[in-house]
């Protein structure tokens, strides 16, 4: 039942006095008149009064994220009046100059880059769209814009119920790949872990269901055991005479997919699906002592895991993250982690860099410019096509880190995994491009090898050395991949210039011309995907000019024929493109309505997720023209309409079908006598499901196995699936992707 204006007027009210009264701290003489302007200016806006794609009322939902900035980012008074004001500046176009006068320069400058990321919006910025690079650009010139911009989608990601299917799907897989990662880079975990686990309720509904299910299912036995683990050690820190707060946290259901896929275990089999937070109440002066200090009784108390301590206390995170965490053997032999940390830490962990910002007297911020400038060298560079700009910049949101010195004793911070040639051109591109390995630790290490925490590092180069095309596969990090790829083109653009050079000269003694006509022909008579490809083998001399020379007079021969028979030779390749190939035909029953109600359109069911008929499904408008089919869970699902929304388009199922559909399960159980036989007849002779294959491996009495089958609809799968389940000696039955 649509609620009423009355309703809808009354909650207004109620967000702005709450808004108010969180807010109080932050604010100074005459704020709330400017509050109460921004809520003046929104309530003259007819437009703003429309309603989200939701169905939520636009003021309402600026008042949301208006909330979400103080109260769980923690930025001040400029951002909240900037969140109320986002909506305004989206409809009714109010110029800059107004908006400084009214509220200030800051207030104005922060609303300019909101409406850029609007008017990127609603040109449907694809994340695979020179667009976007401006998007993030506007992003890195005042991070308040991002962090806006972040509470925004969090409150979209809380409302998505309200939205259709397509809704549903566009935004999480925006919401997934892009402001996860960037809230996760800038500290934010508490939204980050949000996040990921809406993503995950709308895009794999199953898993998220089951494992919400598991939880459930033992959270008094996981209360209990976390209540036994920390009996014993408050009393001891009590003891001390430290102020503290100490309590258990469930760990994500994103992060415990993670560990489900990683560890490739049943739910039952993961070990720490909860930490133990330990917070203390310090004096800056205080903080690391009395840390260490908790850290000792607890690895008194419990033996620790020396391979999984994490001191974040001597040298934070580049996003100002401190802590020190350690993994103990607690009762009943179970591994716990023990996170410890301080109020103060605490307040950054969770509210990231706006915390951080608050406590900047105490720590810098390097490492977070050393980041911003990473950024916006990989955004500003213009070498970089949309795909290879995508890859880059993800690269910059990495999170685990390893910390490496200089000969003068210098701190450099690099992702984990980072190798000689990353530091070098973290130094200089001069020094990458020349660069023929390292000292570390005073021993001689070549290019590839990965930096352990604590290495101290000394750069050795050679005038005689360039860039090569299989450095790509050693750097990891972004900075050192995009000067690695300029170095690279740019000797390639030289070797092309000789290469078209040598060429002229060539044909000039032939008697040839090297018209742009000829050079399309010999790369596609040569089997190359660009002229650029072409000209650099000859350049580099891997083609042999004698078999060009032949090519050519090939050609000649070949239009002098077909002038004979009165056909152009123009009309003869152009022919050439409509001629199928057998293998591309494809037969299908029309079983499908594709984007605006379109049937009878050729299609093929992608083999990464094997959908079947009862799937949700969308379709993928293919590189060479067709449409591919896929589950809206298929792996490869958020990739694609992240990547390449434009090539989405809708599709469903008609009525029922006999078409035969596969689909592969994994089937693991006691690996008895007659196990295979007892699955085997369950499904051909109790279901009368055909079977295409069954694979089983044994291993100290378990078995673990695929069956492929071939089923109308997915209740047919799903009944299968709970026949096999019932089956004596069997723990498991579950539809995998694809076997491939």
């Amino acid at each position: 039942m649509e609620r009423t204006s009355a309703q809808e007027r009354n909650e207004i009210v109620t967000r702005y006095r709450y808004l108010l009264k969180i807010s109080a701290p932050l604010l100074q003489k005459g704020d709330v008149k400017l509050f109460r302007k921004a809520m003046d200016l929104v309530g003259q806006n007819k437009d703003v009064m429309a309603r989200r794609p939701s169905g939520v009322l636009s003021i309402i939902h600026a008042l949301d994220v208006a909330r979400i900035v103080v109260e769980e980012i923690g930025l001040g008074r400029t951002s909240v009046i900037c969140a109320l004001l986002y909506d305004v500046i989206q409809t009714a176009r109010i110029p800059s100059d107004e908006i400084e006068k009214l509220f200030g320069p800051h207030v104005a400058r922060i609303t300019q880059g909101l409406e850029k990321v609007a008017d990127l919006y609603q040109r449907n910025t694809s994340i695979q769209n020179e667009n976007f690079r401006k998007l993030l650009l506007t992003f890195a010139e005042d991070l308040r814009v991002v962090l806006i911009i972040i509470a925004d989608r969090l409150q979209a990601m809380r409302s998505l119920d309200l939205y259709d299917t397509e809704g549903q799907q566009k935004v999480s897989a925006e919401v997934g790949y892009l402001y996860a990662p960037m809230a996760h880079r800038l500290g934010l975990y508490n939204i980050k872990s949000e996040m990921e686990d809406l993503v995950m309720k709308y895009t794999n509904r199953d898993m998220y269901k089951f494992i919400a299910t598991k939880l459930n299912e033992t959270k008094r036995a996981r209360d209990q055991y976390i209540k036994e683990f920390i009996e014993p050690l408050k009393k001891e820190l009590e003891e001390h005479g430290l102020k503290f707060e100490i309590k258990g946290r469930t760990k994500t259901i994103h992060s415990i997919w993670n560990k489900l896929k990683k560890q490739n275990v049943e739910f039952e089999q993961v070990y720490d699906l909860f930490a133990i937070r330990v917070i203390l109440d310090s004096t800056l002066k205080e903080e690391k002592a009395d840390c260490w200090k908790v850290y000792s009784i607890v690895a008194d108390r419990y033996q620790p895991n020396p391979s999984r301590m994490r001191d974040w206390l001597s040298i934070p995170k580049s996003n100002g993250y401190e802590s020190l965490h350690t993994t103990v053997l607690g009762p009943e032999n179970k591994w716990v982690e023990v996170q410890i940390r301080t109020v103060r830490m605490n307040e950054i962990a969770e509210k990231g860099l706006a915390a951080h910002w608050r406590y900047k007297g105490i720590k810098g911020e390097k490492g977070m410019d050393e980041w911003l400038s990473n950024i916006r060298e990989v955004i500003e560079n213009p070498e970089l096509n949309a795909r290879d700009f995508i890859d880059d910049f993800k690269l910059n949101l990495y999170d685990k880190e390893v910390f490496v010195f200089t000969p003068k004793g210098d701190l450099r911070r690099l992702p984990k995994g980072a190798t000689v040639l990353d530091f070098a051109f973290d130094i200089h591109t001069e020094v990458g491009k020349k660069c023929v390995g390292a000292k570390v630790n005073q021993r001689n290490v070549p290019i590839k090898y990965a930096f352990q925490n604590g290495d101290q590092v000394e750069i050795l180069t050679s005038n005689h050395q360039q860039p090569k095309q299989d450095w790509l596969n050693i750097v990891v990090t972004s900075r050192a991949k995009t000067k690695l790829k300029q170095a690279i083109k740019e000797i390639q653009y030289k070797e092309a210039e000789i290469g078209r050079e040598l060429l002229e000269r060539r044909l000039k003694n032939w008697k040839y011309e090297l018209s742009d006509h000829l050079l399309h022909q010999l790369v596609k008579g040569f089997k190359f995907k660009t002229v650029h490809d072409f000209l650099r083998e000859v350049g580099l001399e891997k083609l042999d000019l004698i078999a060009i020379k032949e090519f050519i007079q090939e050609l000649g021969r070949k239009e002098k024929e077909l002038e004979k028979d009165g056909l152009e030779p123009q009309q003869l390749r152009s022919a050439e493109n409509f001629i199928v190939k057998e293998e591309e035909l494809h037969q299908n029953d029309d079983i499908l309505v594709i984007d605006q109600n379109l049937s009878q359109i050729d299609y093929k069911l992608a083999i990464c997720c094997n959908p079947i008929f009862g799937d949700e499904i969308f379709g993928f408008v293919s590189a060479t023209g067709g449409i591919k089919i896929h589950r809206k869970s298929c792996p490869n699902a958020t990739d694609m309409r992240t990547k390449y929304g434009y090539r989405i388009v809708k599709a469903q199922w008609t009525g029922g079908t006999a078409v035969n559909f596969q689909a592969t399960l994994k089937v693991t159980g006691n690996d008895d006598i007659g196990i295979v036989t007892n699955i085997s007849q369950v499904i051909t002779k109790e279901l009368k499901v055909k079977m295409r294959s069954i694979t089983i491996d044994s291993h100290e009495g378990m078995f673990e196995g695929t069956v492929t089958v071939f089923v109308n609809n997915t209740n047919i799968l799903s009944n299968l699936i709970k026949k096999v389940k019932s089956i004596k000696g069997v723990y498991d039955v579950a539809r995998i992707d694809a076997v491939i």
